[in-house]
């Protein structure tokens, strides 16, 4: 199967995702039936290693799917950016860890909860950790979850390191605390650990994950999982709002084709789609949408060429304008979605209107730290100015 076909199998699922979208944010979650369509259409094993199944893709089909399962519902493109990353994201795990969550079912999948929140124990073979861990996008839907914490390796006066911890289901609790404004159906809840066992063998450190050769580079040897994290992790989290803003330009323009103005005090009825204003809203948002588009792939492909075979790899200058690029691309499509929210007219002020649905989940996307504008920014335009960029995550 090609990238292609996966891309193809995505967009055959936009009919079907927009049905289910009221009921994902009504029920806080994604369906297991949404979950199943997924992996049955193969598109969460786009960047999972060959070694377990999958294809390892580039990260440009990654965010083309993301894009097609987002113009179904904005919602599910989240879940399924999350988990499909973390596919990537587990292929640098060291190889016992990898065949703990794959080789028995390589359809596994998992959360993740990268702050470091909770408490974190140095014991005999491992770590043992206890706390809550918030945000865990998707949790009801996958078997495995990454936490991220901070542990004394207990060799003298070395430092904390930041480290990722892999943990089966049976090992935390889900805590209900979902009830927000925007991304309801990410079912993004709190996970609960009380004194949870994690081996040392399926431990991860950032800086491992960060060095161009973590552990599980020794059984992948193709560039994909040489890819820093930090250089990768914001595409699975700027990537959603392109296809929520995308949906939201193709409900628009839908209602507005049809739609009249009523004529009662205003004198003949006529569509608002005549309208010059209405006409430049959707020129502008489309635009909007295209750019970001372009921003975010020219992002993936500049990265995978970099980290090919012969490629120059990842320089300070393009982590930094990507990072750029991952916000500016946000900036983008919260504007075109908000020029088309705001003339949608009375209708837009009910929870079921499909628009102001993703103008919700786009506001509430944008708001993760990752795809801070101010952030993002300001790390660019200091090293611009020959400054340094200062911390920050490049």
């Amino acid at each position: 199967m090609k990238p292609d076909d996966l891309v193809h199998r995505a967009r055959a699922l936009i009919p079907v995702l927009r049905e289910r979208a009221e009921t994902a944010e009504r029920d806080r979650r994604v369906s297991e039936e949404t979950m199943k369509d997924l992996r049955e259409a193969g598109l969460f094993r786009v960047l999972q290693p060959v070694r377990y199944g999958g294809f390892e893709y580039g990260l440009d089909a990654f965010v083309r799917i993301i894009d097609e399962i987002g113009r179904g519902c904005g919602a599910t493109a989240w879940v399924y950016s999350v988990a499909a990353m973390h596919q990537w994201h587990i292929g640098m795990f060291p190889e016992q860890a990898q065949d703990d969550v794959w080789k028995s079912d390589p359809d596994t999948l998992a959360s993740s909860s990268y702050p470091p929140s909770g408490g974190v124990e140095a014991v005999e073979g491992g770590y043992r950790l206890s706390g809550a861990w918030g945000f865990a996008s998707g949790c009801d839907n996958t078997q495995w979850t990454i936490i991220g914490g901070k542990t004394d390796p207990g060799s003298g006066d070395a430092s904390p390191q930041q480290c990722f911890f892999l943990v089966p289901r049976a090992d935390y609790r889900i805590e209900d605390n979902w009830h927000v404004l925007g991304l309801s159906g990410t079912g993004s809840k709190n996970l609960v650990l009380d004194e949870a066992f994690v081996p040392a063998h399926r431990v991860l450190t950032v800086a491992q994950a960060g060095s161009g050769n973590p552990p599980g580079a020794a059984v992948h040897p193709g560039p994909l999982f040489r890819i820093p994290f930090l250089a990768a992790i914001p595409i699975c989290l700027c990537s959603p709002l392109l296809g929520m803003a995308q949906g939201a330009l193709d409900h628009y323009v839908e209602a507005l084709r049809a739609r009249t103005t009523q004529g009662a005090f205003s004198g003949p009825r006529l569509h608002l789609s005549e309208l010059p204003t209405i006409q430049l809203r959707v020129a502008e948002a489309a635009a909007s949408i295209d750019a970001a588009r372009l921003l975010l792939l020219r992002v993936c492909t500049d990265i995978q060429d970099a980290m090919a075979p012969g490629g120059a790899g990842l320089g300070l200058d393009l982590r930094l304008r990507n990072r750029r690029d991952h916000a500016f691309a946000v900036r983008l499509l919260v504007r075109a979605v908000d020029r088309l929210y705001e003339s949608v007219g009375a209708k837009g002020m009910f929870n079921d209107n499909p628009v102001q649905r993703e103008w919700r989940n786009v506001h509430a996307g944008a708001m993760h730290i990752t795809n801070n504008w101010d952030a993002a920014g300001i790390l660019y335009g200091r090293f611009a100015l020959g400054l340094e960029p200062g911390g920050g995550a490049y």
